[in-house]
């Protein structure tokens, strides 16, 4: 069966976020850095905020639990836009030659509902994609089946003939589970190589 759709993940597909851009700042070492986002601003306790949680509740809830960490607790969003590197220029350049090979653009991320829109703005790259599923307005998180099928409802795509990029594991699972095509993300030059063996089968 043909594919006809390609879905991308954002952050760590075709945008470099990153929160050590912001931390590096703050703390003096790297190693303050890793154990201060493994500890105190964990990875799950960001999806919280993805999923739906207010900056501010999440930000609240944190600072009650780590209160020695306050003020590097409120910075995560404060100044999260220090965290926003530039486009992944290789994989927009898939983007956009997919795009002209006629194939649908579509996107689903985890990202909160708040800050999405400072990089929708940003990027140039969105223009170029027809529609975004963001799990802060979903009140859903990927790997939830209830966001794939969100997407695959919204954007009547059928599963069989599309592509799921994302550099999570768990996520790409999830896509492959509600039966799309699933590509983990690791490097542009390797999804140009696993989207070549799909697309020409």
């Amino acid at each position: 069966m043909k594919i006809d759709t390609i879905v991308f993940d954002l952050g760590g597909v075709l945008i470099d976020w990153n929160p050590k851009y912001l931390f590096r700042k703050i703390f003096e070492t790297e190693s303050e850095v890793d154990h201060f986002l493994e500890n105190v601003c964990k990875y799950e306790w960001n999806v919280e905020q993805d999923a739906g949680r207010s900056l501010a509740d999440g930000t609240e809830y944190l600072v009650a639990l780590h209160p020695d960490w306050e003020k590097e607790i409120r910075a995560y969003y404060g100044r999260w836009e220090e965290m926003l590197g530039g486009e992944i220029a290789e994989t927009v350049e898939i983007l956009e030659s997919l795009k002209y090979g006629g194939y649908r653009i579509l996107a689903l991320t985890n990202w909160s509902s708040e800050t999405f829109p400072i990089a929708h703005q940003r990027y140039d790259f969105f223009k170029h994609i027809e529609g975004i599923v963001v799990s802060g307005d979903e009140k859903l998180a990927k790997p939830d089946p209830k966001i794939y099928q969100t997407l695959i409802k919204r954007y009547e795509v059928d599963p069989a003939k599309a592509v799921f990029i994302d550099d999570s594991a768990k996520n790409v699972e999830g896509a492959i589970a509600q039966g799309m095509h699933g590509i983990r993300f690791l490097s542009p030059m390797q999804v140009r190589e696993d989207l070549a063996d799909l697309l020409n089968r």
